[in-house]
């Protein structure tokens, strides 16, 4: 068949017959990259000796159809906002059930306290305690950064038979104490679902004291409950409905911006968002209002609608996480022009007013906390005594230049935590290519906010770009003044997803720069196109790496 030929062959298709030969080709093509991946994993990860390679190979394939059908469904969904939100309940589901249990940073405590809500307990009582399901759970999947650590030493290579320096960072496989036992994700769903071994001491209710940012996952966990679930089951239904509240608001995020909407996207599908949306951390809703307070700050103008969902997402913010966020009250009369303030009442008044809303609902909490806690023993100072809140202020008061060294360095140590946005787990799992892929997804999607004009204006640019450098100090201060041990030269604690309104705010302010730089000419619908696909992609991708550390290598097998 000529060339002249097969084109008079595809136009002679009707659009319907060139759509489903195209899908039916994407779908051949998916479930052969299905195959080889398979095969990848059954010859990389010895899969073969753990599970028969038909499951393997037909698993693969599967997802992988499943994938260009989920793909199909999102295409046909009208407008950008929709689509996006589509894609992060799609690739966030992937995530609520590739992160095994509690491997969510402080995921013990959340789950301890969200599953108390849900049986509707809205104080805090040590006395109480939780189901032995709930305790079997708790001691089965140990939170890898409290009482387990890396493995390392000598073992057999299972192609040779010789002895071989093995490490196991970024792999699920831990080991308890310098000689102590291994321990697979395997063996702890073995260990769970078997109810193998003595029955778990009782577990009382955790040193947590806020009830609202709990609320979507324990609406979550009382329906499955209701529906006959276990302790697991819970557990993963609470995810759930932390990712439906993160969907919900980054769809009203994506809504509301009016500039720079791929970015936002970017962001919200990074895997370290869905990572956190995904799971039973408050940090699902507090980083969907981030992303809807700084997406409102693109609009161009403000009416009363507008202020009153900021002032809301900025009195939640303050609930979750105090005093530093405070500083999200400034940013609306900072950015914001006497043009562009079109709500009622004045801007310094309204602020004030939202200011004194922030700071009455903080401390409204924390008495709240305070009355409604019973039993409790006396709470010790996180960090240990090493650390003093108010000696390490004193100590940074005295040597400033030492702080701000301090500071740089920290950050230096960490790449500026834009190379650790594939770090999972408590600090405990990174995923190599998530790390370099994180910071260049970023970047592709800011050059496709360069192809907007105008963009958001010097003054918010400058704005932002201050907030961010303001925020960032912020975050390191207060982890150097309340979990470092006094006058020392590292902070402790830091993770990137504390910097990701950072980043966020950096992008946004730099989009308009980067138009000048690279003067794109591509519109601001193909940008929009393209970006669903590229964060999706990305979004995906991250999902499948972080079930492979997981549950499909190490590729040692280690004796205990």
């Amino acid at each position: 068949m000529t060339a002249a030929d097969k084109q008079g062959f595809w136009a002679r298709l009707t659009p319907a017959r060139r759509a489903a030969l195209g899908w039916g080709l994407a779908v051949a093509a998916a479930a052969a990259l299905g195959v080889v991946w398979s095969y990848c994993w059954r010859v990389f990860f010895y899969l073969d000796s753990r599970l028969p390679s038909i499951w393997t190979t037909l698993g693969c394939a599967g997802f992988c159809v499943l994938v260009v059908a989920a793909a199909a469904l999102v295409r046909r969904l009208p407008g950008f906002a929709a689509r996006g939100t589509a894609c992060i309940l799609l690739c966030g589901a992937l995530f609520a059930f590739a992160n095994p249990p509690l491997q969510t940073p402080d995921e013990t405590d959340h789950y301890l306290r969200t599953y108390a809500i849900s049986l509707g307990r809205f104080d805090f009582d040590y006395a109480r305690t939780y189901p032995e399901d709930v305790a079997r759970l708790v001691e089965a999947f140990p939170g890898a950064w409290v009482n387990a650590h890396t493995s390392a030493g000598m073992g057999e290579d299972p192609d040779t038979g010789e002895e071989t320096p093995y490490n196991t960072a970024g792999y699920a496989l831990k080991q308890y104490g310098k000689d102590g036992r291994i321990q697979s994700i395997a063996d702890s769903f073995a260990a769970y679902l078997g109810k193998t071994g003595e029955v778990p001491a009782p577990l009382h209710e955790p040193v947590s004291f806020l009830v609202l940012p709990f609320a979507p996952g324990a609406l979550g966990m009382a329906l499955a409950r209701l529906l006959g679930f276990g302790a697991l089951g819970c557990l993963y239904a609470g995810r759930l409905g932390n990712l439906l509240a993160y969907a919900a608001l980054c769809r009203a995020a994506l809504r509301s911006a009016q500039k720079y909407r791929p970015a936002f996207l970017a962001f919200m599908l990074l895997p370290l968002s869905l990572f956190m949306g995904a799971s039973l951390s408050y940090d699902a809703t507090l980083l969907g209002c981030y992303y809807l307070m700084l997406a409102l700050l693109t609009r161009e103008r403000w009416k009363p609608r507008t202020a009153a969902v900021y002032a809301a997402a900025c009195v939640f913010v303050n609930i979750a996480k105090p005093y530093l966020n405070l500083l999200w009250v400034l940013l609306p009369l900072a950015l914001l022009s006497a043009r562009a303030w079109q709500a009622k009442g004045r801007r310094w008044l309204w602020t004030a007013g939202m200011g004194a809303g922030a700071l009455a609902a903080t401390l409204l909490v924390e008495a709240y906390g305070r009355l409604a806690r019973h039993n409790y023993p006396v709470i010790a100072r996180q960090g240990g005594q090493a650390v003093d809140g108010m000696q390490q202020l004193l100590f940074v008061l005295r040597n400033p230049l030492r702080t701000i060294a301090t500071f740089w360095g920290t950050l230096y140590e960490n790449e500026f935590f834009l190379g650790q946005l594939g770090v999972f787990g408590w600090k405990d799992l990174p995923v190599p290519l998530l790390n370099l892929l994180g910071p260049c997804v970023l970047g592709a999607a800011l050059c496709l906010c360069a192809a907007e004009t105008p963009g958001l204006g010097r003054r918010r640019a400058l704005g932002l770009g201050g907030f961010a450098a303001v925020y960032a100090a912020g975050a390191m201060a207060a982890m150097y003044i309340t979990y470092t041990p006094v006058a020392m030269v590292r902070i402790v604690g830091l993770q990137a997803r504390y910097f990701l309104p950072v980043f966020l705010a950096l992008g946004l302010a730099a989009a308009a720069p980067l138009r000048r730089a690279l003067a794109p000419s591509a519109g601001v619908f193909r940008a929009e196109r393209l970006a669903v696909p590229l964060c999706a992609a990305h979004a995906l991708l991250g999902a499948v790496l972080l079930f492979q550390h997981y549950f499909v290598g190490p590729f040692y097998t280690i004796p205990v």
